[in-house]
């Protein structure tokens, strides 16, 4: 069709595909236009044009006059874009305006989304009000309200999924103009109530309630609707499920941006998008080049629960490393202290989600695939998935949708020509290559007899439209015509529609020159794309090559990230790889290429440039597997361990530290060490000593060192940490650790010293991951010293950190250090809110430590909030597990009090007291003075003695003393209930003697009176 868009959603605009303007001249030839707009594609008469145009007062010839403005407007459209005088149509009893590309369309058709991208791209559109210069014209009065109202859904359900993902400061801004002109309008006002509250601006969501309710009784006489009335109760109640969830917390689409639009699959897309919410597992089929990956894509755009898209094309033939695939995807790390597989650990990440998960190419890995869809189905009851490949998973429950090709004219007659999806689609890629390309009574038999001979083929259709400039429509029938004689008697064993194919991009091969070729072919050997200089150093392209084969739909051009990327169709790619004659010298120079990468990101991964390289080598993820692949080795895997330790992929760390090179091995053994403790192997401390020893790199030594206290092996771990560094960033690093193994022993001098000298030198750095680790310790001391308020501010600042480095384990664990300290200061219900989104997220990403913090705050705050049983079946299983760890665990002392003092309030104090004694006794096993204090103070909660109970708490206070622990809001709460039970006993004067007695003795002396 013609190219001239039309764009109704603010002052009327024609313009051509260019993007120039269109003048459509007088007054009343743009109210014809619009007019023949508002009932674009359909005949409106020539009586009713007349009464609109001229009301009451009509000229003296009506027909005539009608006649001259349609003229006028013909050749204003046609002057611009030469044949667009077709669009306007004389179709008895009137005219008509023949047109598919009008602002208006686009937006009902992003309206219809749910992710905030599309959503966002839907309002872009509007320049003002619909019809702005003829909205007084009765004709546009209705189809311009009509805009309006659905402009006003689309701010609300944009509003609503920003939400989601935890924009509630952005989102309560934006809404406050649109509230203000829009007062009435109870839906956008529950929107900017829910984002006011989740900003912490509770008493201004009140205020703007108490404004609604008064002027909706005011001006109509009506009361909020009853869902307004609820969402103002919960305000007012604080209920928990209105805050702002974190952003890790939130499921986050990676859809790619839509590029131009999908043609002719309509049909087809409104019956995938009915059938996707009933069948958990739908299997897109069909020949390469069939377009079933796009149109897997538009189908899950309006899925409301979150996708996630995992691209298997870049993996190769059966390997077996789907679930990693799927992990990566979805931004779930491997932490200290996981010994789960990969499928173990998809399976917890997705457990209690609700997920469309889109697998597409699957076709290489067919059986691993099958394997693990069946396992996700049966253990993940929310998850539903959408896959692509030549062949069936073959799996009970799969639902099979053969992805057709679009149709073909049956013959060359115009009309016939225009309803044809194939036709359409090649009309319009070859307009964007020829301007003066139309589909017209010319052209179309032409495009007809291509469509057929292309079998109605996207990518085919596609690749051909791109020699229309150079051949004209006929000469590219004539050109392809030989070259399917050719393939028919070369390739009779080929199926005909991907002989199709072949034919297309081997036709597309022989056109270019040889210097293209050659780029094209060694193109082929990166696996996800590169960028122009990775292109240059492997290939020897330069950008006038890359922009070459872009032009031909060879190349395609990504511009979504921060940097372009140049990326083959994989049906092209592998057409490429067959042609490859130097594909041993290509894929050395891609190692190398990519082993300097990675060893220029290292030293960058440390400073202030982090999240910077995080990106670059995130983007490159499937290059640097095939680097390892094609000869970077050891090299490789070594410059890559920090990298992989911040992303957390120690699998994928492990398995490339495996590879041996005699040269490198020095240098790999201590990373390798270090991510077997992080995974829970046991490793001889002969040989953890002895992979130290044998390096020279002083983080590589740091970080084997480190890892032993995720391993609880505190002893080893302070032997051997590096006690002299000259690198500034291997100083703060291990004086991370340090503030780790003195906040373990309590001792506040060592971890101030530390921590504070390592939070400045990382600052200095400009190293966030180093900065968050540090801060992590400060904000623990704050804590011990019974500065809450100062270790919140803190351990928020670490959170966004955490957050905008998509540190996901560490948000989780930041966010249980804040529910901590809600419920030190008896903030329960807060403590409980952010326990349990780091208990989700915790599980999600399978991090035991922060599993094990997370559960510790729940049950903290349950049992205050007088929800004993559920705090009992936290501690519980805690203590379970601590006691079968082989070293003494750290959270030990501390659930044990815990559910002593439960056991006790439910009626049981000699089973408390025993829990209080073995509490005591993993204190003194861990060296820990501070950790004694909650056993002593829980034994005088259970001792039947009153005296023993009062000497036990002068012995608890003196330790708080002499430790610099003073107790914290809740803390305080258990000790006063207790001495006030004791006094009442024992009377004033007894009981500080008995506490007087009790201040000299030490823990263990204390511990011996009962």
């Amino acid at each position: 069709m013609t190219a001239v868009q039309f764009g109704v959603l603010g002052p009327l605009a024609v313009t051509t595909d260019a993007g120039e303007p269109v003048v459509v001249p007088g007054t009343k030839v743009r109210a014809l236009l619009a007019d023949l707009l508002t009932n674009r594609n359909r005949v409106v008469s020539a009586d009713r044009l007349i009464d609109d145009l001229w009301g009451e007062e009509p000229p003296a010839n009506p027909a005539g006059a009608l006649q001259v403005r349609v003229s006028q407007l013909r050749k204003a459209l046609n002057d611009a874009e030469p044949g667009a005088r077709d669009l306007v149509e004389s179709r008895p009893p009137g005219y008509l305006l023949r047109v598919d590309a009008v602002d208006a369309d686009r937006f009902a058709e992003l309206a219809r989304c749910t992710d905030v991208d599309r959503l966002t791209e839907a309002l872009a559109l509007w320049r003002g009000d619909a019809y702005a210069d003829v909205a007084d014209a009765e004709f546009v009065r209705a189809e311009a309200t009509r805009l309006a109202e659905q402009r006003l859904a689309v701010h609300e359900r944009l509003a609503a999924a920003r939400l989601a993902r935890g924009e509630h400061d952005l989102v309560a801004a934006d809404l406050a103009e649109l509230v203000a002109r829009h007062p009435l309008r109870e839906g956008l006002r529950a929107v900017h109530l829910q984002a006011l509250y989740a900003a912490g601006r509770q008493s201004e969501a009140l205020d703007s309630y108490a404004d609604l309710r008064d002027r909706l009784a005011d001006e109509l006489g009506l009361d909020p609707a009853p869902e307004l009335v609820a969402l103002h109760r919960r305000i007012l109640e604080q209920d928990a499920d209105l805050s702002a969830p974190p952003k890790a917390t939130t499921t986050r689409d990676n859809l790619p941006a839509q590029l131009d639009e999908l043609i002719g699959r309509a049909e087809a897309l409104a019956e995938l998008q009915a059938l996707l919410p009933r069948q958990r597992l739908v299997t897109l089929v069909g020949p390469g080049g069939v377009g079933k990956t796009r149109l897997a894509i538009e189908a899950a755009r309006t899925v409301p629960d979150g996708v996630r898209i995992v691209e298997l094309a870049p993996l190769p033939a059966r390997d077996s490393g789907i679930a990693e695939q799927v992990l990566g995807a979805l931004d779930v790390r491997e932490s200290p202290g996981s010994s789960l597989s990969a499928v173990d650990r998809l399976v917890a990440a997705l457990r209690q989600r609700h997920l469309l998960l889109v697998l597409d190419n699957c076709e290489h890995v067919i059986e691993p695939v099958a394997e693990l869809v069946a396992r996700l189905l049966r253990d993940v009851p929310g998850l539903s998935v959408l896959a692509t490949s030549r062949e069936p998973l073959g799996l009970t429950g799969e639902l099979l949708w053969d992805v057709p090709p679009l149709s073909v004219p049956g013959d060359g007659d115009l009309d016939t020509v225009r309803r044809s999806a194939a036709a359409l689609l090649f009309a319009a890629r070859a307009g964007a290559q020829q301007r003066g390309f139309r589909l017209d009574a010319r052209t179309a038999p032409a495009v007809a007899q291509l469509c057929r001979r292309l079998d109605g083929l996207p990518l085919a259709l596609e690749l051909a439209a791109t020699r229309v400039r150079a051949l004209g429509v006929r000469g590219v029938v004539q050109r392809l015509d030989d070259r399917f004689r050719l393939l028919a008697t070369q390739q009779r064993d080929v199926p005909p529609r991907q002989r199709t194919l072949t034919a297309v991009i081997s036709w597309s091969w022989d056109l270019l020159d040889e210097a293209d070729r050659l780029a094209l072919a060694r193109l082929a050997v990166f696996g996800d794309g590169c960028t122009p200089e990775a292109a240059e150093r492997v290939c020897g392209s330069d950008l006038d090559t890359l922009a070459r084969l872009v032009d031909r739909s060879l190349v395609v051009l990504d511009d979504s990230g921060t940097a372009p990327r140049y990326r083959l169709l994989e049906s092209v790619a592998a057409f490429c790889l067959d042609r490859l004659t130097d594909a041993d010298e290509v894929r050395a120079r891609h190692a190398a290429y990519y082993t300097e990468l990675a060893e220029r990101a290292d030293p960058g991964l440390r400073g202030a440039d982090q999240q910077r390289w995080l990106a670059v080598l995130d983007a490159e993820t499937a290059n640097l597997r095939a680097a390892l692949d094609n000869g970077g080795g050891l090299r490789l895997a070594v410059a890559l361990s920090w990298y992989w330790y911040l992303r957390g992929r120690f699998t994928d760390a492990r398995r490339a530290l495996a590879i041996r090179d005699e040269e490198q091995e020095a240098r790999a053994a201590p990373w390798r060490v270090g991510f077997a403790l992080l995974q829970g192997d046991e490793i001889r401390p002969a040989d953890v000593r002895a992979a130290v020893a044998g390096g020279s790199d002083e983080r590589a030594a740091w970080f084997a060192a480190n890892a032993l206290i995720d391993h609880s092996d505190l002893t080893l771990a302070a032997e051997l940490l590096p006690t002299t560094v000259a690198d500034p960033w291997t100083e703060a690093a291990v004086l991370t650790s340090r503030a780790r193994l003195a906040h373990a022993m309590g001792d506040q001098e060592a971890l101030e010293s530390a921590a504070t000298r390592s939070a400045a030198l990382f600052a200095k750095l400009g190293d966030r991951w180093g900065r968050l680790v540090a801060t992590e310790w400060v904000g623990g001391l704050a804590d011990m010293r019974g500065e809450h308020e100062r270790a919140a501010a803190l351990h928020r600042e670490g959170l966004r950190w955490a957050e905008e480095l998509a540190l996901w384990p560490q948000v989780g664990s930041t966010l249980s250090w804040l529910a901590w300290l809600a419920v030190q200061t008896r903030d329960y219900a807060q403590g409980r809110e952010l326990a349990e989104r780091a208990y989700q997220m915790a599980l999600e990403q399978a991090t035991p430590s922060a599993i094990v913090f997370a559960q510790m705050s729940l049950a903290l705050a349950a049992r205050r909030d007088g929800k004993r049983d559920v705090a009992v079946t936290h501690l519980s299983h805690l203590v379970e597990q601590g006691r079968a760890e082989p070293c003494p665990a750290l959270y030990l002392p501390l659930v044990l009090v815990e559910l002593g003092y439960a056991v006790e309030q439910d009626g049981d104090p000699d089973a408390a007291l025993a829990l209080h004694v073995e509490a005591f006794a993993a204190a003194e096993a861990i060296a820990s003075t501070r950790d004694t204090i909650g056993p002593l103070e829980g034994m005088a909660s259970a001792a039947r003695s009153p005296e023993a109970a009062a000497r036990l708490l002068g012995a608890a206070a003196a330790a708080r003393l002499a430790t610099h622990s003073p107790a914290s809001p809740t803390e305080r709460d258990e000790t006063d209930r207790v001495a006030e039970r004791v006094l009442a006993v024992l009377g004033r004067e007894r009981f500080d003697a008995l506490v007087a007695e009790g201040t000299e003795l030490s823990p263990s002396e204390a511990r011996a009176q009962l």
